[in-house]
């Protein structure tokens, strides 16, 4: 029921070009439901002359801020609620409470009692949910079909009226909760900020350990308050309507949204809190300066400058950071990266803000190192200081500045929203943080230099408001970080470092674009535009993202790029060869709003250009020219080949679920290679190598091509030609091998991937019997059924652990079902067990099935398939797949959700068996030795195109 209340709201009314803010004040009871109705003040944001949603601000009487944004084109809807309080609230004595109750409020509400009667609500509607901690801010969001969206408003809203805290999941979820831990407890970004905690002041309180384990949030002795009271007392001491912003994307109309949301949010408590603030520094300056080392896992060298500065979100009208960050981490000619990169120190360089509380923040400089840079860690310093006092002679002349400005303008007027999820979790954390009218531009807004603040931050990177950290895989020492074991130790500084030469700074920005005219017109999908024997480009003009903005793809085809683990590997060393050689002449180019990558696969490489379609003839020129004729020196191919090396070695490290469908897609993919092969390989080659290989590559090529955005017929024929003239194909389509799916075997198999992991993981895969549209849309109606019992199942009830997950998984046009859990403390082979408890209960379940039942799985795979494109880069990479399928087709989507609506139960019944019986398990426990996947890979034929009825 609408109880009587006020609300305050903020009114962006449709429109093209306002900037401007307009205000005017009314008050009314909202219980009347009229227009005028609750109203105290209507506010116009500042949005883009593109931007043609609706928005609208309200304050609730409660003090909860909501912003509704109505977008008639969304084909889902979503919503965001972002709580003002995190882990930095976490007792002293009962660290990661702020995230357990996170996982509590999922675990149902007094309307709602089911403890996955919020997930099957979502699932069942093509909707997706999660929830994040961080220091400041607890973050709960959901997607859902539109026409759901009151049922899922009813069910989230209750989080934060009706909260049971269920007693019978709290020993599972603590349980879940640790296996998050654990499943993270090798990742480098943590291990490096549980040092950096204990760096940092004790007493500011984001240094804690935010994510909780069973000994952090072990029920207290008998006689003192239980875990699940001090649960509740921490909800009901944090959680408050006045420390909620709600941000909701729908295509329903504000009027409506606004009704929703006054319904079912009203009733929030208002208890008078305030946002909690941070008084304690974040360091100590008498600690000042430190020198650390900290032991990394992953074979990766990286030095870190961390300089405690003011935080600034609070003056994010001027920015005073960013042209130094800008500046810093320049990677164009003359720049610190540059410097080091032509002296062989370092690969990578990145510089900003990070670790903000409010109060203070850490200015940070990263560099990523070469094995030589590890050994001239002074000189790096003493080069990084030499830029800084460049900065301070030169650096901050008001025309930089303005540049920055100017291109940030640009950014805000033409920018894509993103899917509606996406959205409303960005604005929900927005409005938390910025005024009203500044939530969608806050982020671009910089009015004018403020020297003063300018200069005080760049004051202080100096030496003695520096704690520099290095990591490195050799570092060994006895002091070991608390949560995420962590060997580190203090160094004393013995010399002065000498600095490089060469710096400079960069000149005005020569790619900036001119024209951003919107061109007129719209296709529905792309045409061919040129079409021979060796060269086929397709062309689509789009006018729907309000962006002047073109992708274009360019697949470069040759018939041995993947034939073996040295062609492979030679493959990827041209693709980033190319890459690093355009850096630093391009990197002025993204900063414009232009981008270059090339990225290799099985056929070959794709070069992809996406930007502003002003400009960006030259810059395919440049490209193709750098690619045919550029000199590859000694020093860029060790470059190169140290960065895949590194990568490859690494593997091993990487997340346990990414490694098992790595090793899924080597084991029924051909032509495939593992990391170990590629590593293998890549010791074999020198630069010489390289160079033939490049002659051999360009010398037979089949190409596809791809222009998708705003441009017409003429240029992207034009651009399309020139693409053609440069690299001279003269192969054809059938020339090039296609990348195959195989047949898992008839016997149920089991692949250990090679991992140095410490989790236990079981990935199953379920295999469909051939390749038709048909059996696709089968399969995938039956990973829908399946999502929601095997997650209630085997994670809240079970308890197997944090990753856990059913869901479709086609390999290339091979229809699958993986079902995936990993765990810290339970062995693949009980997982194993309790997953064919699941299955052979679903057997039974879907003898029981009606139609009636399946209607809704129907529905929400055809929702699914059915949703928009959300940018223009997205929209192009989808068609851009199509065009690598042995039949090019565009509408195979929409193909596949029309036959979705036609899976009969019977259809079901007859694929299930097979399923069952077609079966490939990736396995992991942490002292399997790695199965020799290519010889299972090597056994396989083909999946069919069509099976034998």
């Amino acid at each position: 029921m609408l109880r009587p209340s006020y609300v305050m709201r903020w009114h962006q009314l449709p429109q093209r070009a306002l900037l401007s803010i307009v205000a005017s004040i009314w008050l009314a009871p909202l219980a009347l439901a009229s227009d005028d109705d609750a109203v105290a003040e209507v506010i116009t944001p500042n949005v883009s002359p593109y931007d043609s949603r609706d928005y609208r601000v309200l304050t609730l009487e409660n003090g909860l801020n909501v912003l509704l944004v109505s977008d008639p084109e969304a084909d889902k809807a979503a919503a965001s609620m972002n709580v003002r309080v995190g882990s930095a609230q976490d007792p002293e004595d009962l660290q990661g409470l702020a995230h357990f109750l996170e996982h509590m409020l999922f675990l149902g509400t007094e309307p709602y009692p089911e403890s996955d009667a919020y997930q099957r609500y979502i699932s069942g509607n093509a909707g997706s949910h999660n929830a994040f901690t961080a220091q400041q801010d607890t973050n709960y969001f959901f997607d859902i079909e539109p026409s759901a969206l009151p049922g899922a408003l009813d069910r989230f809203s209750e989080f934060f009226l009706s909260p049971l805290f269920n007693a019978d999941h709290l020993e599972s979820e603590r349980n879940i909760v640790h296996s998050e831990y654990m499943a993270r407890i090798r990742d480098e970004s943590r291990r490096e900020n549980d040092v950096l905690n204990q760096l940092l002041n004790p007493n500011n309180a984001t240094t804690g350990f935010a994510v909780g384990s069973r000994e952090t949030l072990a029920s207290p002795p008998e006689g003192e308050t239980t875990l699940r009271e001090r649960v509740i007392d921490f909800y009901h001491q944090y959680y408050d309507a006045n420390v909620m912003n709600l941000a909701i994307v729908a295509p329903q109309p504000l009027d409506t949204l606004e009704e929703w949301v006054a319904e079912r949010f009203a009733d929030i408590p208002d208890n008078d809190l305030r946002v909690p603030t941070i008084d304690e520094p974040l360091v100590d300056p008498d600690t000042l300066p430190r020198y650390i080392e900290r032991q990394s896992l992953q074979d990766r060298r990286q030095l870190r400058f961390y300089f405690p500065v003011p935080d600034p979100t609070d003056d994010y009208r001027s920015k005073p950071t960013q042209l130094i960050s800008h500046l810093l981490g320049d990677e164009g000619d003359g720049s610190l990266l540059a410097v080091l990169r032509d002296a062989g120190l370092a690969d990578g360089l990145s510089a900003g803000i990070g670790r903000g509380d409010g109060k203070d923040a850490l200015f940070t400089v990263s560099v990523s190192l070469t094995p030589a840079g590890a050994e001239r860690l002074d000189d790096i310093e003493a080069t990084l200081f030499a830029a800084i006092e460049q900065l301070q002679d030169d650096g901050l002349a008001s025309w930089r500045y303005e540049e920055q400005a100017n291109l940030n303008e640009q950014a805000f007027r033409f920018q894509q929203h993103g899917a509606p999820q996406q959205e409303a979790t960005r604005l929900s954390m927005s409005l938390s943080r910025y005024p009203v009218e500044d939530v969608q531009y806050a982020a671009y807004r910089m009015d004018g230099p403020d020297a003063e603040r300018q200069q005080a931050y760049l004051d202080a990177l100096t030496p003695d408001n520096m704690l520099r950290f290095y990591s490195a895989q050799d570092v060994e020492s006895d002091t070991v970080s608390p949560w995420f074991n962590t060997q580190w130790n203090e160094q004393t500084p013995n010399q002065s470092g000498q600095a490089l030469s060469g710096l400079a700074l960069p000149g005005p920005n020569p790619f900036i674009a001119n024209d951003l005219t919107l061109l007129e017109g719209q296709d529905e999908h792309p045409s061919q535009l040129v079409d021979t024997p060796s060269f086929t480009a397709w062309h689509m003009q789009d006018a729907r993202f309000n962006t002047p903005s073109v992708e274009w793809r360019v697949s470069l085809q040759h018939p041995s790029a993947s034939y073996s683990a040295e062609e492979a590997v030679l493959t990827r060393l041209l693709a980033s060869w190319l890459n690093d050689s355009l850096n630093e002449s391009l990197y002025p180019a993204w900063l414009a709003g232009q981008a270059f990558s090339a990225y290799p696969h099985a056929r070959g490489m794709t070069l992809s250009f996406s930007g502003w379609r002003d400009g960006q003839t030259p810059l395919i020129e440049q490209a193709l020219k750098q690619l045919k004729t550029a000199e590859i020196t000694d020093g860029a191919f060790e470059r190169v080949r140290y960065q895949l090396q590194r990568e490859w070695r690494n593997a091993p490290q990487a997340s346990l679920y990414g490694q098992a469908s790595r090793t899924l897609g080597e084991a029924l993919l051909t032509p495939q290679w593992s990391n170990a092969d590629f590593l293998t390989a890549s010791e074999r080659f020198e630069r010489n190598h390289l160079v033939d290989f490049r002659k051999r590559f360009l010398k037979d090529l089949y190409v596809d091509a791809m222009a998708v955005g705003n441009l017409d017929a003429d240029l992207a024929r034009e651009q399309a030609e020139i693409m053609r003239g440069y690299l001279r194909p003269r192969l054809t389509r059938d020339d090039i091998a296609n990348l195959t799916p195989l047949a898992v075997s008839e016997e149920h198999r089991v692949l250990h991937p090679h991992s140095t992991r410490e989790e236990s993981l079981i990935l199953r895969y379920m295999q469909g019997r051939d390749q038709t549209p048909k059996e696709q849309a089968t399969t995938s109606v039956i990973a829908q059924w399946l999502e929601t019992p095997f997650y209630q199942q085997l994670r809240t009830e079970q308890q197997l652990g944090y990753v856990v997950n059913a869901g479709y998984s086609p390999l290339l046009e091979a229809p699958g079902i993986a079902l995936v859990v990993q765990s810290p403390d339970v062995d693949s082979d009980t997982i194993a067990e309790r997953m064919d408890t699941f299955l052979e209960e679903a057997s039974q379940r879907l003898e029981q099935l009606s139609d009636e039942d399946l209607a809704p799985y129907r529905q929400a795979v055809n929702n699914q398939l059915r949703q928009r494109d959300t940018s223009l880069p997205g929209m192009a990479n989808r068609y851009w797949q199509a065009t690598a399928l042995e039949e090019v087709r565009f509408d195979r989507r929409e193909q596949l959700a029309d036959l979705v609506l036609n899976v009969s139960l019977e259809d079901m019944q007859d694929l299930w068996p097979s399923l069952r019986e077609h079966t490939l398990d990736i396995r992991f426990n942490p002292e399997d030795e790695p199965s020799d996947v290519a010889a299972y890979r090597e056994a396989r034929s083909a999946l069919p195109k069509m099976h034998n009825e």
